[in-house]
C-alpha cells in the first residue's frame, strides 16, 4: 500500500442546543475549519472527514452506529468545542467499536486579553467541556489517547498522525488472515499461543496448511514465470549467483511464485514457515520470504504466527514513512564492556526494506534443515533509530513489549556471514535492555522497524486493550519488575470493573 488515504478518520465535535443557533453555527464553521486543516496536514496520513456538530444523545448514538458500520472509517477524533453534557455520550460510546482520540484543543490559540467578553467565553469552552467528556470516557472505562495543544501546532498534528497510523494497523489486524505452512518448531514455547483468544482479542484469523498444499501450487509454476522472476532479481539486486548455482535460483523463484499465488488466492496478509517442515520443497524459502515481506506481507519463522501478524500490522502502520520494517531475531551479542551491542539476523528471512544499499543476491549452504543450499539477499543496515516489538501470550492476557534501539555500524566487515544483518544497542544499554526483555517474557523473534516509534506501538496496544511494556532510556530493573507485578494485579481485576 502506497497511501493510507483510503481510510477515514471522522472529526466529531460535541456541543448542545443550550447555546442557541448562532453560536452553534459558529461551532460548525470552526469545527469544519479544523477538520479541513488536519486533512491537509502532511503528517496525518488518513483522510480526516468533518461531521456535523453533535448536540443530542440521539445524534451521538447514530454517529457511533454509523462509524461502526462504515468500512473505511477507522476511528474518530473527538473535540468538545463547547460544553457537551456527558450523559448524552453514554449510549453512543457504549456502542462504539472503533477507536477514538480525544483532541483537547480550542479554536483560538490565544486569549484575546483586551477583547474577551462573555460571548467569547460561551463559544470557547473546550477547557471544561473536554473535562466533562473525559470523565464519562473514564467512567465507561474507554481506552483512548488524549492530545492536548492547539490544533495548528506541528506536535499536536504529529501525535494525531501517529494515532491514525495505529488506527489503520488496528483496522488491519481485525480482518487479517494468517497462513501457517506446517506447525510450530517442535518444543518451542514462545511461538505457541491461543489462536481462539487471539481472534477474540484482535480479530485476526490463524489457520494451518500442509506444506504439501503449498508444494502442489509450487509445482504448477511455469518456466516463463520463473524466467520473469529471475529477470527481476537481476534488475533489483547485485547478482552474485554463479552459473553452477542457477538450478538453486530457479528453485527459489519457483517457490516464491508458488507462495505468492497461494497467499494471494487465500487473501492472506501474513504467513509462517518452519525449517522442520519442508517436505517437498527443495530449499528453505529464504529469498521468497524476504521479497514477500518487502511487498508488505508479515512473516514469522518457526510457526511464529503472533510475530507474523505483528510484522504485517507494523508494515501497514509505517506506510509512506522513511525506514523499513522486518521480522527479526536477536542472534548473538558483542559483550565488550565498553562497547556492548546486539547482532540481529535470522537464518535467511530479513526484509530488504531495511537495507542500507542494494542487496547482494547469493546462494550459500545453510547448515540447518537438511535441504539444498538456499538463495537469499545479503545486506547491512544503516545507523539510525529503531525499535523491536514482541507480542506474547501470557495465558491470561496478551502482552506487547517494545524496546527502542540505536542501530550502529558493525565494528568490521562480515565477509563470512552470508545473511542480512543489523547491529544495534538496546536502550538504555544491553545489560538493562536484555534483562528487562527477558523478565517481560518477550520472544527471541520481534518486529523490527526503523519507521515507527514507541508511541505508535503504545497507541496500537491501547486500541487492542492489551498490556504494554516499554524498555527505554528511563528503565531500571527494579522499577520494571515492580511494573510487571502491578500489571499482574491489574489484569486479574480489570474485568470486574466493566
Amino acid at each position: 500500500m502506497s497511501t493510507l488515504k483510503e481510510f477515514e478518520v471522522w472529526f466529531v465535535t460535541g456541543s448542545q442546543h443550550l447555546y442557541g443557533p448562532e453560536t452553534l453555527k459558529q461551532v460548525d464553521i470552526d469545527s469544519k475549519t479544523i477538520a479541513d486543516s488536519l486533512n491537509d496536514s502532511s503528517v496525518i496520513p488518513c483522510k480526516v472527514v468533518f461531521k456535523p456538530v453533535l448536540k443530542t444523545p440521539d445524534e451521538i448514538t447514530q454517529l457511533c452506529i454509523d462509524a461502526n458500520t462504515a468500512p473505511n472509517c477507522i476511528g474518530l477524533i473527538t473535540w468538545m468545542h463547547t460544553f457537551s453534557p456527558a450523559k448524552m455520550w453514554i449510549s453512543g460510546l457504549s456502542l462504539l467499536q472503533k477507536p477514538f482520540v480525544h483532541l483537547h484543543t480550542q479554536f483560538n490559540r490565544d486569549i484575546p486579553w483586551d477583547k474577551i467578553d462573555m460571548d467569547f467565553m460561551n463559544l470557547n469552552q473546550s477547557a471544561h467541556g473536554g473535562r466533562e467528556f473525559g470523565f464519562i470516557c473514564s467512567r465507561l472505562r474507554k481506552n483512548r489517547k488524549v492530545v492536548v495543544g492547539h490544533w495548528q501546532e506541528e506536535d499536536v498534528q504529529q501525535q494525531l498522525g501517529t494515532w491514525t497510523r495505529a488506527a489503520a494497523g488496528w483496522n488491519e489486524m481485525k480482518s487479517m488472515k494468517v497462513c501457517r505452512w506446517g506447525d510450530n518448531m517442535r518444543e518451542v514455547a514462545v511461538t505457541e499461543g491461543d489462536k481462539v483468544e487471539a481472534q477474540k482479542q484482535f480479530g485476526l484469523s490463524v489457520n494451518g496448511y500442509g506444506v504439501g498444499d503449498l508444494v502442489a501450487v509450487v509445482e504448477k509454476v511455469t518456466d516463463a514465470e520463473v524466467d520473469k522472476l529471475i529477470a527481476e532479481y537481476k534488475d533489483q539486486y547485485k547478482f552474485n549467483v554463479q552459473d553452477a548455482q542457477m538450478d538453486s535460483l530457479r528453485a527459489a523463484a519457483k517457490i516464491e511464485a508458488g507462495m505468492r499465488a497461494f497467499l494471494d488466492q487465500g487473501g492472506f496478509k501474513a504467513f509462517t514457515t518452519t525449517f522442520e517442515d519442508l517436505h517437498g520443497l527443495l530449499q528453505l524459502p529464504g529469498l521468497a520470504v524476504q521479497r514477500l515481506m518487502a511487498d508488505g506481507y508479515g512473516f514469522g519463522a518457526e510457526g511464529d504466527w503472533k510475530t507474523a501478524a505483528l510484522v504485517r500490522t507494523m508494515k501497514l502502520m509505517a506506510t509512506g514513512l522513511p525506514g523499513g520494517t522486518s521480522f527479526m531475531e536477536d542472534y548473538t551479542y558483542h559483550l565488550d564492556p565498553a562497547n556492548t551491542k546486539v547482532l540481529g539476523a535470522h537464518m535467511l528471512e530479513v526484509c530488504s526494506s531495511i537495507a542500507d544499499a542494494t542487496p547482494s543476491l547469493e546462494v550459500h549452504p545453510l547448515g540447518i534443515g537438511g535441504k539444498a543450499d538456499p538463495v537469499r539477499v545479503v545486506f547491512n543496515v544503516a545507523p539510525g533509530a529503531g525499535l523491536n516489538a514482541s507480542l506474547v501470550d501470557m495465558g491470561n492476557r496478551f502482552r506487547m513489549i517494545v524496546n527502542p534501539v540505536d542501530v550502529v555500524k558493525p565494528d568490521a566487515d562480515l565477509p563470512n556471514l552470508p545473511v542480512a544483518r543489523v547491529v544495534w544497542v538496546p536502550r538504555p544499554d544491553l545489560r538493562v535492555g536484555a534483562a528487562a526483555w527477558i523478565l517481560a517474557g518477550a520472544a527471541h523473534h520481534s518486529g523490527f522497524t526503523m519507521a515507527l516509534t514507541a508511541e505508535h506501538m503504545e497507541d496500537l496496544t491501547e486500541m487492542a486493550g492489551i498490556e504494554y511494556l516499554c524498555i527505554d532510556e528511563n528503565t531500571t530493573i527494579s522499577d520494571f519488575k515492580q511494573n510487571i507485578r502491578n500489571n499482574e494485579i491489574y489484569y486479574m481485576l480489570a474485568n470486574s470493573l466493566t
